[in-house]
């Protein structure tokens, strides 16, 4: 289900809202969510609420013996690896199992060895790598002792099963939200509506009057990239850099404001990217929920920067090497992290150059790098990262592809430039509702809501990852 669709907004939203308000405890009100999460998240295909269901109970199972064993104590150790193998083995299983056999089937190409190596018809679960990390920050977090495991199982399904994060996002650890779980069976309906409304519509308006009218040049300017001129390339680049942002930034907005009306805050995981100054900067905006789980479970463990030069570049690239191949079972995934990787490491080692720059250089310099990263992102091999490249830089003759009138892309693609380059983002912006706010939010919603009603809902980016 889709939060930008006519059954979630009309729907799924107004019953599950209304009968969360009306249970009297907190109880009744994680069955309820609970349920709700796993119809939100069976809308798409029934048979994986059991995988989600099956890791859940692995990882309250973990968290119940924790609280029975010491800490540093070789049982909970066990504890602490057995369900994060599992979580892993079932994430590798259906993420990369294809990618590994079409990796080995090309180098034995290569090595004219030919082995015939199958391709399996294995259904990627949606959202499969955000539920598992909860879990698995969980399965830490626990095991470090940053948090004391829940003893109430329908608790520790509300919080893997959380709709309004489900599948895209933000990664949201238990600590974050620990005390309004705790606190769900008094909170406030009236406490936080005004912002929850807000911070939805706020979203609704960036994926759908923003991204999904830049998905209208980006797809065909794409799927036809031979075709491209050097105008049109850069277009369809520019055009993804910011499609990208306002899709995915978008989802995470409305998930903050659901949380919101269900009286659970949720935290921020944009905040403006792209007025990032430098690459250490950027990694600390974007998708910030990711990297700091990168940071805290994979990058720090690893020994961070505590050891020495070599041995901190080498851990930055591994985490963004990981950080890429967890975005896609793709090589052009795995280069874009590496050249993520890479940007950190000259940033860290150029540092004080840098940061002498002026402000204006160092924020165009660092917009300039993610453009160009993102073409890989968005490439689906490296012949067609590598052709939009040269038409980007060698002029050539060709067409600009659009599905709407390019007019209209050009002026999103000019509004899209303005918030993201110099507009506040959701957090930033004030969310009281006063009279010219009410105004000026229900007629931009209403057209968000008039296109939705008109036409087919986008799938957001963020899904397929």
């Amino acid at each position: 289900m889709l939060f930008n669709s006519i059954e979630f907004i009309f729907a799924f939203l107004p019953i599950v809202y209304a009968v969360f308000w009306l249970l009297p405890n907190a109880q009744s009100r994680y069955v309820w969510l609970t349920i709700s999460g796993y119809v939100f998240y069976g809308w798409w295909d029934p048979r994986f609420v059991l995988l989600m269901a099956f890791s859940t109970l692995v990882s309250f199972g973990a968290g119940l013996g924790m609280l029975r064993t010491a800490i540093g104590s070789r049982e909970r150790k066990w504890f602490l690896i057995i369900p994060i193998a599992v979580d892993l083995l079932l994430l590798g299983f259906f993420k990369y199992t294809n990618f590994a056999l079409d990796t080995i089937r090309s180098v034995s190409g290569i090595a004219g060895a030919d082995i015939a190596v199958p391709h399996l018809n294995i259904i990627l679960p949606i959202g499969i790598s955000f539920y598992t990390f909860h879990t698995i920050s969980y399965i830490v977090d626990a095991y470090r002792g940053t948090i004391t495991p829940t003893r109430n199982l329908w608790e520790f399904a509300t919080y893997v099963s959380l709709f309004s994060q489900l599948v895209a996002g933000p990664i949201v650890r238990f600590r974050q939200i620990e005390e309004d779980l705790e606190n769900i069976g008094t909170s406030s309906r009236t406490r936080w509506i005004g912002r929850g409304l807000s911070f939805f519509c706020i979203g609704l308006i960036e994926k759908v009057l923003v991204a999904d009218t830049l998905a209208a040049l980006v797809d065909p300017s794409f799927a036809n990239w031979e075709q491209l001129s050097s105008i049109g390339a850069w277009l369809a680049v520019l055009g993804y850099t910011f499609q990208l942002l306002f899709d995915f930034s978008g989802y995470s907005t409305m998930a903050v404001g659901l949380g919101f009306l269900f009286g659970i805050r949720i935290p921020q995981n944009f905040n403006s990217p792209y007025q990032a100054l430098n690459p250490s900067d950027f990694w600390e905006r974007w998708h910030i929920s990711l990297s700091s789980c990168l940071r805290d479970y994979l990058y720090i463990p690893l020994g961070g920067n505590r050891n020495g030069t070599f041995l901190t570049y080498r851990n930055l690239m591994f985490t963004m090497l990981f950080g890429g191949l967890w975005h896609g079972a793709s090589w052009t995934f795995v280069f874009w992290g590496f050249y993520h990787g890479v940007l950190l490491c000259a940033y860290r080692l150029n540092r004080r150059r840098w940061d002498a720059m002026p402000i204006v250089l160092q924020r165009s310099m660092m917009f300039s790098a993610a453009v160009f990263g993102w073409i890989f992102f968005r490439a689906t091999s490296f012949a067609q990262a590598t052709g939009v490249l040269h038409r980007m830089f060698v002029p050539t003759a060709g067409t600009t592809q659009s599905d709407i009138a390019l007019p209209l892309v050009l002026a999103v693609l000019s509004i899209a430039a303005w918030w993201s380059l110099r507009g506040p983002n959701a957090f930033a912006m004030q969310h009281e509702w006063t009279p010219a706010r009410r105004i000026s939010l229900a007629a931009v919603c209403g057209a968000a809501l008039a296109l939705i009603v008109t036409a087919r809902p986008s799938p957001f980016l963020y899904f397929q990852f």
